[in-house]
């Protein structure tokens, strides 16, 4: 960053000699030295003064502040959402300031529930640590269950609140649209309004800050044999006087279908099996079928909603107030100027640098704020390939139907755009690799990209995600990235536990797949600092920096409360999904506090963040 010099200007009088007629004459030799004069007698001392009064008392001054503030995370509160099969008991997470009240996704219970855990009082001496140092103990619990079954059938995905209304996003059959569920909370047992049907698939919902539209994205994510692959879509809900509109407004992305190549040359990625033939069906993906919106945050102003397209390595912007809508390619990390881990089968923490590697940074979560007046985006740069399957008997009528190969698990394979690089023959730029175990082989690269001339061979590798998290501008331009900070950082206090599963303890196991997987993400105002709170999903920690200035983000802290031992059981706060942030105005206890939704674990943790 560029820091403003103040240069103090100094005045300097010119003299003006007289002019003489002549040149002037050479200076003279230097005279003797004198002889030193005899030092004088000493004069008497004059007579003492009378001592001044006291002058009066200043004003105190402000008191100082540190130059640098850290702070300091404690675990204060924890739940654990249906125990007996916890995975997906506590993905998204809401708070309801009036209630002091978390409402929690709880996607494990079959059909999928609302879970609602007070938080009014908060006994943190009731948590206890093992030997290890991890909280597995518990002292909130649910009081209440919204049945979401009893109002709609589908799968729920997300939902938000914003003062006494909550609203849930309810996914339908692929090629049916969703809906999103209204219900009033300001009593103790939540009244249910209506439901507004949105697009396909609905990942993500939130309202606009004076909570007058509610915005949400519609992946339309493809059936398994892409016999149905419905348009991503952006709906738009207009609350007017406090009553809920009975229609959405549905953006699409129709104007980029004849954008393709445009966009390609931003790093916009598309990946798909367009040209093949799918049990009878030739397919054919356009631009709008391909985007898929994941999540969204609006502006502090409410002027925009940025939508992350995570497959698609791309942001859309929309105007709010005239909804025209914007897609912004993401481009691509290089490789050869930070350092990754890229194998799990090397048996140790290997970083290195990789010429012709780049990372797509398929952001999942992002989160908006200003500086200056600005707009920026922070993004959790998580990445994700592209996998569907079908149901098929057996490997004959799997390949007859046009699938790639079959598994007995997972059925026939209908596309995947996912390869180990060991598998791909590489140009001559890679000859400085073996392309193994010890460097690149292991890493899960992307097919779709990286061989321009289509000799098939392969002159780049393109990697998902970014192992990091960005901050744009409005714009769509990275100013920030922080490179290769969560391996290095994760490495250096978890040591041969870097790159952990969230469903197992061993080491080193996804550093050849995105790493520790920055997904979740929350923004917080704690003093006169804004924070980012970056949620390790395969980790399980939380790494925090300042990002007051965007142009001088700073890593502050790290948390976790997670069992490592080596083979032992997994224990802890498992997959951290979801995330809020409640300023300390609002908090229960007076102090800022981060709640966690943790989608293996299904626990919900609270932690207090103090400032030191």
């Amino acid at each position: 960053m560029m820091n403003k010099l103040i240069i103090p200007l100094a005045l300097s009088t010119l003299l003006i000699g007289c002019a003489l007629e002549g040149d002037d004459g050479s200076n003279g030799k230097d005279g003797a030295v004198g002889e030193q004069g005899q030092v004088g007698q000493t004069g008497p001392t004059g007579e003492k003064g009378n001592t001044g009064d006291t002058g009066a008392q200043g004003q105190a001054g402000d008191p100082g502040k540190s130059a640098t503030i850290q702070l300091v995370p404690t675990l204060v509160g924890r739940a654990v959402l249906n125990a007996q099969s916890p995975e997906g008991a506590a993905e998204i997470v809401a708070y309801h300031t009036q209630s002091q009240r978390i409402f929690a996704l709880n996607s494990s219970a079959s059909p999928a529930t609302i879970e609602v855990v007070s938080i009014a009082q908060l006994d943190a001496e009731a948590l206890t640590k093992n030997a290890e140092g991890v909280v597995t103990n518990t002292n909130l619990e649910s009081s209440k269950t919204i049945q979401l079954n009893e109002l709609e059938t589908g799968d729920a995905n997300s939902l938000a609140i914003h003062d006494n209304l909550l609203a849930v996003a309810v996914a339908k059959e692929t090629g049916q649209a969703g809906k999103i569920l209204f219900f009033d909370i300001a009593q103790d047992n939540p009244q249910f309004l209506k439901s507004v049907t949105v697009g396909d698939l609905p990942d993500m919902v939130t309202f606009t800050p004076d909570g007058k539209k509610v915005i949400v994205a519609n992946e339309g994510e493809p059936k398994g044999d892409y016999s149905i692959d419905p348009e991503g879509s952006i709906a738009i809900i207009d609350i007017v006087n406090g009553q809920i509109a009975d229609n959405a407004t549905l953006l699409n992305f129709n104007a980029y279908d004849t954008h393709q190549a445009t966009l390609e040359a931003q790093g916009v990625v598309f990946a798909n099996p367009t040209g093949r033939t799918i049990k009878g069906n030739a397919i054919t993906t356009s631009v709008s079928m391909d985007l898929e919106p994941e999540y969204v945050s609006v502006s502090k102003d409410g002027r925009y909603a940025y939508v992350s397209l995570q497959e698609n390595n791309a942001l859309a912007i929309v105007d709010l107030e005239t909804n025209a809508l914007t897609v912004k390619g993401l481009g691509f990390k290089d490789w050869s100027n930070w350092t990754l881990d890229a194998s799990d089968k090397d048996d140790k923490i290997n970083f290195a640098s990789y010429p012709g590697l780049y990372g797509m940074y398929q952001p999942d979560s992002i989160a908006t704020y200003q500086w200056q007046g600005a707009n920026f985006i922070v993004s959790a740069n998580e990445g994700d390939g592209r996998e569907y399957f079908f149901d098929s008997q057996d490997e004959i009528t799997c390949l007859a139907e046009g699938g790639l190969k079959f598994d007995e698990d997972d059925g026939c394979l209908a596309y995947t755009d996912e390869s180990r690089a060991e598998d791909l023959a590489l140009g001559g730029n890679f000859s400085y690799l073996n392309n193994d175990d010890l460097d690149i082989g292991r890493l899960k690269v992307s097919t779709e990209l990286g061989d321009a001339n289509n000799d098939s061979q392969y002159e780049e590798l393109y990697t998902y995600g970014a192992r990091s998290f960005s901050i744009w501008d409005h714009n769509g331009h990275r100013v920030y990235d922080s490179g290769d900070d969560v391996g290095k950082i994760t490495a250096a206090i978890h040591g041969d536990a870097f790159n952990n599963d969230e469903d197992e303890n061993s080491g080193d196991t996804r550093s050849d797949a995105k790493g520790a997987e920055p997904e979740a993400l929350a923004i917080g105002n704690i003093g006169d600092r804004t924070y980012a709170f970056i949620g390790l999903e395969r980790m399980g920690g939380i790494l925090v920096y300042d990002i007051s200035n965007p142009f001088n983000v700073k890593m502050n802290t790290y948390m976790i409360n997670r069992g490592l031992q080596k083979d032992a059981e997994i224990s802890g706060d498992l997959a951290p999904e979801g995330m809020a942030f409640i300023d300390a105005e609002n908090s229960p206890t007076g102090t800022a506090l981060l709640v966690v939704g943790n989608e293996i674990s299904g626990s919900i943790s609270v932690w207090s963040i103090a400032e030191q």
